[in-house]
């Protein structure tokens, strides 16, 4: 078994010492080396290596965007991706169950590896960028925008940081008067022909659930988006402070996720969707913000990543 180690060193809980430790965990189960990246992309272009080496398993110690890049390397290969947390939240990495603290994370997945625990998943892709668990746009990407311009304090105060800037751009730095964008759903009306949502103020689209954490807390949407199902959108379309905070509460209360009402709109199994600029359109890939888009075209690829997960791991 031979298995590359992609380190973000620059990534929130990643220290010498836990990475050190993990490799040697990992190498009770292969042949270990490790890799270090050193720029926005880095990972993607060390995971492409790795497959045309005939490399088994490529893990990633880094927070979610790390493991977004490897994943859009592996997909389609036979090189299976494993997770350790290492960032900020490590929403995808939570979501399958591992432990938050790496080195933990690194015992499950050796023994996952060892046991041959690997299963294929599928993706979410947006204008040719694969994602791992969502994609948002509106009002949680200018809140990662936000967030990004002070990303030297995540590594000390995370979750603040991210409650602070989420009402500093509700409050402020968002504009809640008039919709952003248009969605539409290819085929998916009541006669064959598209359904169109035209008022969207925010919204994500998932490939996993939950969205986020806040603390140990999972912030549940739709827990209809798994790992083996097509994509699941959710759509604000009200900024209403009692549309928004009805949906807060919704999330966190329980894990049955958000109630569709005349703010909210859902739908599951999404195979295709495109969101078209009306005013402005912010969006984020699995937590990096990416700038603004004309227009987003999604797709969902089943079976396309072979994953480490858990033993006894079921989503």
């Amino acid at each position: 078994m031979r298995i590359l180690l992609v380190v973000n060193s620059s990534a929130s809980s990643v220290t010498a010492r836990r990475r050190v430790i993990s490799q040697r965990v990992l190498s009770e189960v292969g042949e270990v080396y490790t890799a270090e990246t050193r720029r926005r992309g880095h990972a993607t272009a060390l995971a492409r290596a790795a497959v045309r080496n005939g490399t088994d398993c490529v893990v990633v110690l880094g927070g979610d965007g790390t493991l977004n890049e490897v994943a859009t390397a592996l997909s389609g290969s036979e090189t299976a991706m494993a997770a350790l947390p290492g960032g900020s939240t490590n929403v995808f990495a939570r979501t399958l169950g591992l432990p938050e603290d790496c080195v933990d994370a690194a015992r499950v997945t050796a023994e996952a590896i060892a046991a041959g625990s690997v299963r294929r998943i599928g993706l979410g892709e947006a204008n040719g960028r694969f994602f791992c668990f969502h994609v948002g746009a509106g009002w949680d990407a200018a809140v990662v925008a936000r967030v990004e311009r002070r990303a030297e304090l995540k590594r000390y105060i995370g979750h603040a940081l991210f409650t602070g800037a989420g009402l500093r751009t509700f409050f402020g730095g968002f504009d809640r008067h008039a919709p952003h964008f248009t969605i539409t759903f290819p085929g998916a009306g009541p006669d064959g022909d598209d359904e169109v949502v035209d008022d969207a103020y925010f919204s994500v689209v998932m490939n996993s659930d939950p969205y986020t954490f806040v603390g140990k807390r999972p912030f549940t949407v739709v827990p209809q988006a798994t790992l083996d199902r097509p994509l699941s959108v959710i759509t604000l379309r009200s900024m209403r402070p009692s549309a928004f905070l009805g949906l807060m509460v919704d999330a966190l209360k329980d894990r049955n996720g958000v109630t569709a009402n005349e703010h909210v709109h859902v739908r599951n199994d999404v195979s295709e969707v495109v969101f078209n600029r009306l005013t402005s359109m912010p969006f984020q890939v699995d937590g990096d913000y990416l700038g603004e888009a004309e227009s987003l075209h999604f797709r969902h690829h089943p079976d396309a990543v072979r994953l480490v997960v858990p033993v006894g791991f079921t989503q």
